[in-house]
Parts: C-alpha cells; structure tokens; sequence
C-alpha cells in the first residue's frame, strides 16, 4: 500500500498502518505523508522506507507509482488526511488505476462522494472505507442475530456516540486535531456529526439491515468560539416502521469514546458497547443473555473475525485489522481471478455517500421550522 497522509504527528496514520500490518498481508511501500515536503520525508525515513518511495505529494506519488512495474509498484492508496484531501487524491488513485481505502467520512461534500461512487462504478476497483467499528466480532455477532429473526421484528433503535474531548474551546489551543476538526473549510458543514454522528449512523444501519428514512434533528453549538456543531440529538424513522434516537456529542464531560448501541425487536433486545467490545447482551423479558467474543456457538460471521482465545479482549486495532484483512482478501481475489467470499465484507463507498447524505439531511432538519425530513 501508498499512504497518503499519516505523518509523524498525526493519529489516524498510525492506527491505520498498526491495522494493515496486523495480518502479514499488506505492506506499506511508499508514501506522501504530509502536505510539507519535508514532514513526509521525516515520516518515511522513521519508517524505514527507501529514500526513493516517499514523495512530496499524493500527485507525485500516484503518477510515478503507476510507472512502476507490476509487482513492484504498489497496489492500493490508503487516504487518511483531514476531510477535505480525501476527495483528490481518491479521484485520482482511482483514475490510474489503484484500489483505495479511505478514512471516514468520505469527502467533505455530497457532490464529491457521488463523483467518488460514480468512479468506483466506472473502473470496476475496490474501495474500502473504513467505519472500523462494523470489524468488531460481536458488532457480527448482533447483524447475524438480527438477520437470523433472533430478537423478531426491530421496533426501537438508539445509538450514542459520547466524547467530552472538546467540552471547551480545545482548538485555540494549538490542538490540531481539535482544530481541523471544528474549520469548516477542513472538516466540511458537520463537526461533531461528521466526526463521530456518521459512526453511529453506519452502526445503526450496519447492525440492523434498515435504512432511515426520515429524521428530525436538533444541533447546537454550546462552546462559544466555535464554528461547528458539538452536540446533535437526532430522532429516527426506520424503513420497516421503526423508530430510532441518535445522539453524539463531543462536549459530554467525562466521557471517552462510548459508542454504544440498543435495538429492541418483538421478542427480545441487543446490547453492545465500543468500550466493553467482547460482550454482547440478548435480553428479553425473562432474563438476560451475555454472549462472549470467542465463547460458545457463535455465527461464522461472529468466527472469521475473531482473532484470539476468549477472554482476551478484542478492541479498536483488531476491528480495523479485520477491515484490512478483508479488503485484502478481496483484492487478492481479484488479482488472482477468483471470487472471495463475501463473509470478508467492509463498507464501500456508497456507504460513504450515505454518510454525506446523512449529513446534509440532518443540517437541513435542524435549520427547518418542518423538522421532519426525508433521507434519501
């Protein structure tokens, strides 16, 4: 793989190649670590990567990788910059002929992400973005159930994403993660919606094989000096009749990265939270269930992506691993001219696209006197 972006002093970059490696089936090969010349070749020589194959731009790096021969050359861009350099370099990966995975969300707009769609259709390549928390075994575990009539009917879904990280003005700071994120010009229309709302947006569908349809959101900017949301409370209608609640919020103090999911159906209820990822809970009325990573007959979806024995725990670099190692099963597939079993699932980029629209729905509910708005 070519990554384009992930420097030094970035988070993502790092999460991402500690996933790729994980499996032994990706290597990183080259690199344009950061927009600063410089920077990128400061990352690349921490990374061991021959002087040649680090570029000062994703331009440069696609267009002589493409040069190279086959076999030498690498196969795939990984994008993980802030939002608004995932739109070029994917367009032009795809362009010349390499596979991608993108870091979430997409684009920085809805018009880029259909380009994007439309793309991938064109070319027939492969694209992964990468909602890592559908890797997570019990996350199988619970869509299998729901697929397999295991609580009925879904009627009520309520998924949250807390952070307290940004409870106050952290971008003046000289926090650059907090400042991209909250610019709009870098981070797009949403702040914390785009950040970590589409997460629990991807989760709730992911989970449930529902799509929304309607949704009546309320977003609020509570830290003075922002520009950006920090706090969303969104309701939710489902395709099947269901009713949701979705909220995240980036000014929760106290709280981590608590993502957490509830679907209730006619006969029984799903539990699952990011921060205790190996336990699963099916409750019904005369009891709960604890369903452990690893323990007892678990779905096969449940099994391919499980990694170690149980009771040791599977968290947040296993889940993207097994976006990584799916997308490479996938791909070599298609270089050897076979089908990969579609077990090795990750999101695509009309997954992205739903990201955006998801966005662009709740910014139009939330400026409505109508509230209620359709998701299309």
């Amino acid at each position: 793989m070519g990554m384009v972006g992930g420097s030094l002093e970035a988070f993502i970059g790092g999460v991402h190649r500690r996933a790729a490696i994980m499996d032994g089936e990706i290597e990183l090969v080259c690199g344009a670590f950061s927009s600063n010349p410089e920077k990128s070749k400061e990352t690349g020589k921490a990374l061991y990567l021959p002087e040649n194959r680090v570029y000062d731009n994703y331009e440069q790096m696609i267009l002589q990788e493409k040069q190279l021969p086959e076999g030498e050359r690498m196969d795939f861009v990984v994008v993980v910059t802030p939002n608004h350099v995932h739109f070029g370099p994917t367009k032009l990966a795809l362009e010349n002929g390499f596979h991608v995975v993108c870091d979430k969300p997409m684009t920085l707009n809805t018009a880029e992400a259909e380009e994007i769609v439309a793309l991938v259709e064109k070319t027939g390549l492969l694209f992964c973005l990468t909602h890592n928390y559908t890797g997570y075994p019990m996350v199988k575990e619970a869509k299998h159930m729901i697929a397999s009539g295991a609580i009925g009917n879904v009627r009520k879904v309520i998924v949250e994403y807390p952070q307290g990280w940004l409870a106050t003005l952290v971008e003046a700071t000289g926090n650059k993660q907090a400042a991209w994120r909250t610019d709009p010009s870098k981070s797009g229309a949403a702040g914390g919606l785009g950040d970590i709302g589409i997460h629990a947006e991807n989760l709730a569908e992911y989970i449930t094989g529902l799509s929304i349809t309607q949704l009546c959101a309320d977003l609020t900017i509570f830290v003075e000096g922002r520009l950006l949301d920090d706090d969303a409370n969104i309701l939710l209608r489902f395709n099947n009749g269901a009713k949701g609640i979705l909220q995240n919020s980036q000014i929760a103090n106290g709280e981590e990265n608590d993502l957490n999911i509830r679907i209730y159906g006619e006969t029984g209820g799903l539990k699952w939270r990011q921060m205790e990822p190996n336990s699963l809970l099916h409750t019904t009325n005369h009891g709960t269930r604890i369903i452990r990573t690893g323990v007892g007959s678990l779905s096969r979806e449940s099994q391919v992506h499980t990694r170690i024995p149980a009771g040791h725990p599977e968290g947040y670099f296993e889940a993207f691993a097994n976006l990584y190692r799916n997308f490479a099963i996938q791909l070599r597939a298609r270089l050897e001219g076979t089908t990969a079993d579609p077990i090795f699932d990750f999101p695509s980029a009309k997954d992205g696209l739903r990201g955006m629209k998801f966005i662009d729905t709740v910014i139009a509910s939330n400026q409505s006197e109508q509230k209620w708005t359709d998701l299309k």
